[in-house]
């Protein structure tokens, strides 16, 4: 069986199922990723309630058992997400507006794989709740939060995670997973590339609202003050052992280092900026030499915190 056959039938078998109305064949992927660049992917599927992601599941195992695994890719928010320009060749999933739902009750939170990190942050504050202040500033989802330990100004996601409902697309098997199972470090966790975030259960502490209210404001002027907007992805680099990949970067000499349609951000070294209508050759060109330049002027090789897809593997920085 050859990839192309297993997507054919993967798509066949999709467009009979309750998910035909959702499937999208060569779908650009570049306006769900904050780049917004890179190529379509083969098929995409928006699921729109946990059913039809358990209906998804049970498909691609179905069509996986053979031994041939179906390219999987879950896009979130794409805040972190760089797609090569010939595409992703296998199956983009999305979660829809159905996910991006949350509830308070009491100290605790029950949040939805898609729900926004900056409008749990703003909503807990305003019942009262400290902890997840710092989360106003990463423009990510919930799932991204879990794969990537997403955390900033001295915290991160750990710290109030609990537990983790997990999908699993190629086995088609659901598991509530704790803290300790998510093997969450810094920017990392155990989760796979196969494997959804359908929910999540957070716990909080209560807190002084206007100390709270505060913070979220320094927060969003310190963002404003020392990041880029635009087309980018926030940090492409991790921090190494304390020093940061930023300070790295400016000190060897990038910043506002330009290669075609990418450039270093002269704001934040640790950015990289694309302009409308780029391509993601251009930035992971960028990336590329940035690493080259550290690497040779301060002997630290800079690891990607970025996501990188479709891409070979001679092309990656």
């Amino acid at each position: 069986m050859t990839l192309a056959s297993l997507l054919d039938d993967l798509d066949q078998r999709l467009a009979e199922s309750c998910l035909g109305s959702a499937l999208k064949r060569n779908h650009s992927l570049a306006p769900l990723t904050t780049y917004r660049v890179g190529g379509s992917a083969r098929l995409h599927v928006t699921v729109a309630s946990l059913s039809e992601l358990e209906a998804l599941a049970a498909i691609v195992a179905e069509v996986s058992h053979s031994g041939f695994d179906v390219p999987l890719l879950v896009v979130g928010r794409g805040s972190n997400l760089l797609v090569a320009d010939r595409g992703f060749a296998g199956l983009a999933v999305t979660l829809g507006p159905q996910f991006e739902h949350f509830e308070i009750n009491h100290s605790k939170v029950n949040a939805f794989g898609s729900a926004l990190l900056p409008v749990i942050a703003r909503t807990t504050v305003e019942a009262g709740l400290s902890g997840f202040e710092w989360a106003v500033g990463v423009p990510g989802s919930v799932g991204g939060a879990v794969r990537m330990n997403a955390g900033g100004h001295g915290a991160d996601f750990s710290q109030s995670l609990t537990e983790a409902v997990i999908v699993d697309l190629r086995r088609a098997v659901i598991e509530v997973c704790s803290v300790s199972q998510l093997q969450l470090g810094y920017r990392s966790s155990s989760i796979s590339q196969h494997q959804v975030v359908a929910s999540v259960k957070l716990k909080l502490r209560f807190g002084d609202l206007q100390v709270s209210r505060n913070e979220l404001a320094e927060i969003v002027r310190w963002r404003r003050a020392n990041q880029p907007g635009g087309r980018n992805a926030g940090s492409v680099f991790t921090n190494p052992e304390n020093v940061s990949a930023g300070e790295l970067i400016e000190s060897a000499g990038a910043k506002r280092l330009r290669i075609g349609s990418a450039e270093v951000s002269d704001k934040h070294a640790n950015f990289i900026q694309c302009d409308e209508g780029g391509c993601a050759s251009d930035v992971v060109a960028v990336m590329r030499e940035v690493r080259r330049m550290v690497k040779e002027t301060h002997g630290v090789d800079l690891l990607l915190e970025n996501r990188l897809v479709g891409f070979e593997s001679e092309e990656l920085p």
